[in-house]
């Protein structure tokens, strides 16, 4: 059961860590640029930080999607093994 866990939240790291993690670098970078030009437009932020998610998701969106399918495959297959 804790292992179960375990794995849930790895899954959950691998699952968001490249999207937040891509955001956050974009995020200091755009944050850099708008504090050396002194521009302080809150779209500039936003829509680069978009457009870094619909690239990110069509790039590892497949693999997203695979290992959550794979994990849910493994929990659904446990189910039997935890009610005995």
């Amino acid at each position: 059961m804790i292992v179960l866990g375990r794995e849930a939240l790895w899954v959950a790291v691998m699952l968001a860590g490249p999207l937040l993690g891509g955001i956050l670098i974009a995020g200091v970078v755009i944050g850099i640029v708008q504090a050396a030009t002194s521009i302080q437009e809150m779209t500039l932020s936003f829509v680069p930080k978009l457009i870094f998610i619909v690239v990110a998701l069509l790039v590892i969106g497949n693999w997203q999607i695979n290992l959550f399918v794979d994990y849910i495959e493994r929990v659904f297959l446990l189910i039997p093994a935890m009610l005995q």
